[in-house]
This record gives structure tokens, C-alpha cells and sequence, in this order.
């Protein structure tokens, strides 16, 4: 699709659904006027209905959120304190805080599942990040006492539980130290969950390892493997699993910043494959890739962008399985070691110019380009798009893909969102276009991974698939429709953000005004595990510290009741 085109397919998206409204008690974190936009007959409807406040601003006190359907209980990482906050939503309009699970002193809890019969594994990092982690058992039922616990790799990042509840995966990602004096293994452990509770002394963990694709010539190119010299020996100890989900037997896991993702078979412990995501290329895509323009300026331009997805989930369509990958982009930036750089930078402080001729460009041309306005303040990765000498760049590559992608089993990406993204927010929010959580303002990430889509949940509702995408930086939840994973297509936005209260400038004390800040964990709960019979979405905020909940109405099943969907804000493309 051209890019007029795709302008004009977003900006038709500009249409609200109006006509429903859901009736919920005040609260001081639920913003008066949410953002909301539409596409034209949106088949559903999303409102936030309830929250929880921790008034921590800005220090991850809600980050992962896990459902326990039976107990009507919602699991809440909380960076901040260490532990688990357990939430009781048998009100979704209030929910209250029960008691908090604590791994033990000096430990700091990452990510938490729960399966069915109330079994809760949540993954434990201990005060030196390097050093091997664990996961501890409890019941998401019960009263927070910790039942078991189990060792694994370094940095336990994030656990899922199998489809049928036989198997717990851990993503250790195994970060460098900051001076990278150590550097572990990446690796995902699988853990063989017993049939309840009682089983929890007996449980097997095992390793799956990337040792085979140390071996010269077994990483398939394209796969990014970079570090400081001499720290990072192998392979394995390059890769760094962030997020898994599981399908058929089958562990997808994202390596963000490898910007691949692996295949773990189950049963084996093994990894069978590592796949290469691949970029966006911006003369295709445009992007806003300036906050320095002043001015909404989503356009082409000679860069690759990196996918580096954050979280994943997948689904099945026609038989196949599909993964769809946030991505958020990130880069490794540590004291003894750091890939950032701007456009501008290129060509001083030791780093390689850009090469002469770069994209068809005079010199002149290539001065342009590397003004503030224009490329100059984009964050790029100096480790890629040198020539064979190392002498200039031949490739300019930027981090992140601003939207979701889906990908099949081996990595093939079937669907992009392209600039849809930006080009929503710009219609939504135009004051606001590319803002930053902690603070409200213009344009203020464009220069970076603009809205940074980090989080993803999925849902079916009316036979159909729903992906849930929340975007950390300008907030708020984006929706699409993925049952054909081939022609996904928006639904609706939702922000349950008040821009005009900004707490970096203002301070905490207008934090509950402020509304959502940063979303992070996403989790969605279908109408027959709902304490209400309605669809759910909880999301985790790490900046505001609040766990909302949102009332997920369909609007072609007629229903009497569902959100108001009308923000009272004005549409446009520029500021």
C-alpha cells in the first residue's frame, strides 16, 4: 500500500463509536475523559472500569499481571517492594489489595503464572543479577507463604505455563554485568509441574541451552551477536531469551536484543532453532524519527529499523501458529559497553563516518540529513551497517518497529503495522503525538522508538482473535483484529492517561490525576472466568504504579452496555 493511501485507510480511523455508556464509581485514577479512537463500525469497545494504586511514582511498583480465575484474584509484580501484590477483583470496579508474597531479602521478583487450579510460579533475581536465580511456588489462592522454590539460569525474566498446565518455561536472559566482568548463558529452563500443590518438593527442572549455535557457522545470519570484546566468548552467552509463549508443544521465545526469536521443543528441553526477525525499512515505512522538528512529521527516509520484540503470545489460525511480537526495540547499553548513538554522532568520537554516496546523497544532502530536524537526533546502534573495513556506514539501523508484527512458526513475518501506530496517536492525541510517560509533551520520543508498543495480551470474543498492545511510552492499549494474521486490522485505542497533568514536571501530587503511566504487563480475561460475565483487560502500569482494569464490550453482539468511546478531543495530522 503506498503511503497516501495508508494515511488515508488510518485517518478514517478518526470515526468514534458513541452511544454506550457503562456506569462506574469514581476514582481518582480513572481519568474523566479517557482517549479514545475508533475505526468505523469498531466491533468492540474498551473502557477502564476500576484501578489500584500503589502512589509509587515511576520505580516499576506494577509491572506483570496474572488472572486466577477461581479466587477472582489478580497477581501484580511490584519491582518496587520485591514482591507479588495480590488484588482481589471479585469487583473489578475496586479492586483491593489482600496481602503480598515476598521471595525472601535481597530478591527481587520479575514475572509471575498461575494455572488453573490455582498453582502460582513467579520468577526470583537475586541481588547479583549474574548469579544462577530461582522461581518460587505458592498458592495464588491462598495466603501469600511461599510452598517451594527451585533454582534456575541468571536473570529469570519472565514464566509462562503450558496450555495444559503440565510445564512452567522460564526466559533467563542472562545480562552482562556492567563492567561485563561476568556474562552468562542465556538459556530457558523448563520446569515439569506437578498435578497440585502437593507435588512441589518433586518438581524436575531442565535446561535448554544455546551451546549448539556456539559451533562456527550454526547461527543462522542475521542474528545479531555483539558485545564488548573479549567479554562475550560465545554464542550462548550472547543471547539473551525476554518472553516465551507456547504453542503445540512448541516454546516461541523473543531475543530481544539478538532481534531473533528461538524454537524450544518442550519435551526435549532443546532449542531447535534460532530465527532472525528482520527490520523495517524506513523507505518503505515512514516514520517521525525527529523530536526536534516540531511538528508531526511521519515520513520515508534511508534507515532500517530493528523489530527487537518485548513481549509475544500467539494463537492459532487455519491449522498454523502464528506469534505476534511487540516491538518494543532495545539496545545494550552498559558502563564498559554501550551500542547507542545518534545519526549526528557518526564520524566524531571515534565513530565511523557515514560513507560518501550513503543513499544516493551528495555531501551536502548528507549534511542535511544529519541536522537535528531532520535524521540527526535519531538513537541508532553503532554495532551494524558497517562496511567490510569497518571504515564508514553503508546502513544506518535505528531500534524497534513502533507497532506489532506476526510472524509464523519459523520467523516469516506475515503482517506489519507499519506507521499505523503514529499514524492513529497523531489522529487521537496530535498534541500529544510521541509523548513520554513520565512526563506530557510533543514529540518528545520521536528521536527514539516513538510510541514503544511493549506489552501484548491476546483474546478471543465472537469467534474472533483480538490482540491487546500497550504502548509504554505514550500509553494506552491498542487493538486489532488478528483472526486472519495476514489482514489484521485496528479496532480501537484507548488511554487512561490525563495529559494535562504531567507528574515529572508537577511532582507526585497530581500522580492519581495523571492516570496510567508506562504500561508493562497485559492479561486478559475472557467473560466466562470474569467475576462479571464481562471480557477484561488488567493492565500493569510501571510508571504510575497502578493495576486498571478495563470492560471489553463487543458491539456486534448486542450488548446493553459498553463504553462511551468519545474523548472530546480534537483529530488532526499536525500539531
Amino acid at each position: 500500500m503506498s503511503l497516501s493511501l495508508r494515511r488515508s485507510a488510518v485517518a478514517l480511523c478518526a470515526a468514534s463509536v458513541t452511544g454506550f455508556s457503562l456506569v462506574t464509581p469514581a476514582h481518582a485514577a480513572l481519568v474523566d475523559a479517557p482517549v479514545t479512537h475508533s475505526a468505523p463500525g469498531a466491533a468492540l469497545a474498551v473502557e477502564p472500569i476500576g484501578t489500584y494504586e500503589t502512589g509509587i511514582f515511576d520505580q516499576s511498583a506494577a509491572e506483570i499481571v496474572a488472572h486466577h480465575a477461581d479466587s477472582q484474584r489478580v497477581m501484580v509484580v511490584n519491582a518496587n517492594s520485591g514482591e507479588i501484590d495480590v488484588l482481589d477483583i471479585s469487583d473489578p470496579t475496586a479492586p483491593t489489595l489482600l496481602h503480598s508474597v515476598d521471595a525472601g531479602a535481597d530478591t527481587t521478583i520479575n514475572s509471575v503464572a498461575v494455572r488453573a487450579d490455582g498453582l502460582a510460579v513467579a520468577t526470583v533475581e537475586p541481588a547479583d543479577k549474574t548469579a544462577p536465580g530461582e522461581v518460587i511456588f505458592f498458592d495464588a489462592a491462598g495466603d501469600g507463604e511461599v510452598l517451594g522454590r527451585a533454582g534456575v539460569g541468571s536473570l529469570p525474566d519472565m514464566v509462562t505455563i503450558t496450555e495444559d498446565g503440565t510445564h512452567a518455561l522460564v526466559a533467563n536472559e542472562a545480562e552482562p554485568a556492567e563492567d561485563y566482568s561476568v556474562d552468562p548463558e542465556g538459556s530457558v529452563s523448563v520446569i515439569t509441574l506437578p498435578a497440585d500443590l502437593s507435588g512441589l518438593a518433586a518438581v524436575e527442572v531442565r535446561t535448554a541451552d544455546f551451546r549448539a549455535f556456539n559451533a562456527e557457522g550454526a547461527l543462522p545470519e542475521g542474528v545479531r551477536v555483539f558485545g564488548q570484546v573479549g567479554a562475550s566468548t560465545t554464542v550462548a552467552q550472547n543471547l539473551e531469551p525476554e518472553y516465551i509463549t507456547t504453542s503445540g508443544g512448541k516454546a516461541y521465545v523473543s531475543l530481544q536484543e539478538n532481534n531473533a526469536l528461538a524454537v524450544v521443543d518442550i519435551a526435549s528441553a532443546t532449542v531447535e532453532a534460532v530465527h532472525p526477525l528482520g527490520t523495517v525499512d524506513l523507505t518503505e515505512v515512514p516514520m517521525d524519527i525527529s523530536n526536534r522538528d516540531d511538528a508531526i512529521d511521519i515520513r520515508n527516509w534511508p534507515i532500517r529499523s530493528f523489530l527487537m520484540p518485548d513481549a509475544i503470545e500467539s494463537y492459532s489460525a487455519g491449522g498454523n501458529t502464528y506469534i505476534v511480537t511487540a516491538n518494543e526495540g532495545d539496545a545494550r547499553d552498559w558502563e564498559a559497553y554501550s551500542e547507542e548513538a545518534r545519526v549526528k554522532d557518526l564520524g566524531s568520537d571515534g565513530l565511523a563516518p557515514i560513507c560518501e554516496g550513503y543513499a544516493g546523497m551528495t555531501a551536502g544532502e548528507i549534511e542535511t540529513f544529519r541536522e537535528d530536524a531532520n535524521a540527526g537526533r535519531l538513537t541508532i546502534t553503532t554495532v551494524d551497517g558497517l562496511t567490510a573495513d569497518g571504515s564508514c556506514y553503508e546502513q544506518i539501523h535505528g531500534y524497534g518497529g513502533r507497532g506489532f508484527s506476526i510472524v509464523d512458526a519459523a520467523g516469516n513475518r506475515v503482517f506489519n503495522s507499519d506507521d499505523e501506530f503514529e499514524q492513529i496517536i497523531a489522529e487521537a492525541v496530535p498534541e500529544y503525538f510521541n509523548s513520554n510517560h513520565s512526563e506530557s509533551g510533543f514529540d518528545g520520543r520521536s528521536d527514539d522508538k516513538g510510541p514503544e508498543p511493549e506489552g501484548v495480551a491476546l483474546g478471543e470474543i465472537d469467534g474472533r482473535t483480538y490482540a491487546f498492545i500497550g504502548l509504554e511510552r505514550v500509553g494506552g492499549v491498542m487493538v486489532y483484529d488478528v483472526t486472519v494474521p495476514q489482514a489484521a486490522s485496528f479496532v480501537t485505542y484507548v488511554n487512561n492517561r490525563d495529559f494535562s497533568h504531567s507528574v515529572e514536571d508537577d511532582g507526585d501530587a497530581v500522580l492519581s490525576q495523571a492516570g496510567d503511566l508506562g504500561p508493562e504487563g497485559l492479561a486478559f480475561i475472557s467473560a466466562g472466568d470474569s467475576p462479571t460475565g464481562q471480557d477484561l483487560l488488567v493492565v500493569g502500569n510501571e510508571v504510575s504504579g497502578t493495576t486498571t482494569i478495563f470492560g471489553v464490550t463487543s458491539l456486534l453482539s448486542g450488548g446493553s452496555s459498553g463504553p462511551s468511546l468519545s474523548s472530546g478531543l480534537s483529530s488532526g495530522s499536525s500539531r
